[in-house]
């Protein structure tokens, strides 16, 4: 009867302090970009795996990912677009790389082969502008010897929500067309010329898929996973490449993360033969003074699993995972900035 009690004893006590480190798993909340989502979610996931601990990412846009971070109603924002040093400092943020990847131009054109069709920047600026309406136009013919085109009309798709996935493509094109930089221009919400709205890099997609004749712009392991045929487009060399994270790497290399205050590099238009022209870097934001410094701590603690455990999940989606030099200054901007809500470090 003892032995039968203390057993009983043993068990509760076990359920207890099973219940307790539940409870004592955190739960980490992020918002923003679409175009990292494909790896957080999969880090996520990994990360609860291995540690029981939760990341729940909502998919909402650049925009709307600073708006909520500003707010406060999530532990750590996302964008594509880096924010100022001005603008970090106002809203007493700090921002840090966490990965970079490629946004390619998607077409539904039945019987033509994904990435058959090469662009320039300077044609999709005016197929954008709505000024090539046809797909079988002379600008377009030209570039594509050989390849048989369709007398379709053109229906153009962006981004109908603040996004920085559209600040890469306006910025590329602003870049290498005059014409849309000063019609149009380069930033997260635009005015377009013409075309459909889609919301998130999953609505252009759905738009692209559904709308024959369209084109479109998403983020590499959008187009990938749901099996859209991509472009060619010409680099800033003059060379036309078809996306991977080679070409995105590539991009990537020329990076001078030291010289740039608050990590804010755009990497669209980069010389080099290999470079992809539309390669571009997620950021996370969080703020320096956290009032529940365990939260976010919590929330570094994710992002330090990811650059150490995340490279291959990161790769196999076609994404770039950071150096480890640019880890390294990561880890120390983490060190600089964050404080709990006595000044003290919170990492």
């Amino acid at each position: 009867m003892r032995m039968n009690k203390m057993l009983a004893s043993l068990v509760t006590g076990a359920t207890v302090v099973m219940a307790m480190s539940s409870a004592m798993a955190a739960n980490v909340t992020g918002a923003g970009a679409s175009f990292p989502y494909p790896v957080y979610a999969k880090w996520a996931e990994n990360y609860k795996a291995a540690t029981q601990n939760s990341v729940n990412y909502q998919s909402v846009g650049s925009s709307a990912g600073i708006k909520q971070i500003k707010a406060k109603t999530v532990d750590f924002g996302a964008s594509d677009m880096p924010l100022s040093a001005a603008d970090l400092d106002a809203a007493g943020l700090f921002q840090f790389p966490a990965i970079m990847g490629g946004v390619v131009t998607i077409v539904n054109l039945p019987g033509i082969a994904p990435g058959a069709i090469k662009l320039t920047g300077p044609v999709v600026a005016d197929i954008y502008l709505g000024k090539i309406t046809k797909w079988n136009a002379p600008q377009i013919a030209a570039l594509n010897p050989g390849v048989k085109l369709p007398d379709d009309d053109i229906t153009v798709v962006y981004r109908a929500d603040g996004s920085g996935t559209s600040f890469l493509f306006t910025d590329y094109l602003s870049k290498t067309s005059p014409s849309f930089k000063s019609a149009i221009g380069a930033g997260a919400t635009v005015k377009w010329a013409t075309g459909v709205g889609g919301k998130g890099n999953d609505g252009v997609a759905a738009n692209v898929q559904r709308i024959k004749g369209s084109i479109g712009y998403v983020e590499w392991a959008y187009a990938k996973k749901n099996r859209i045929a991509h472009t060619q487009l010409k680099n800033k060399d003059g060379v036309f490449l078809q996306p991977d994270d080679e070409a995105f790497k590539a991009a990537a290399a020329s990076a001078e993360w030291t010289k740039t205050p608050g990590f804010g590099i755009v990497l669209t238009d980069q010389a080099g033969k290999n470079s992809w022209p539309i390669t571009g870097v997620s950021y996370v934001l969080m703020h320096k003074t956290q009032a529940d410094a365990a939260k976010g701590k919590e929330a570094l603690k994710f992002f330090d699993w990811a650059f150490k455990n995340g490279d291959a999940a990161a790769v196999e989606l076609d994404y770039v995972p950071l150096p480890d030099s640019v880890v390294k200054l990561v880890n120390e901007s983490w060190k600089a900035n964050m404080k709990d809500a006595s000044g003290k470090a919170a990492w």
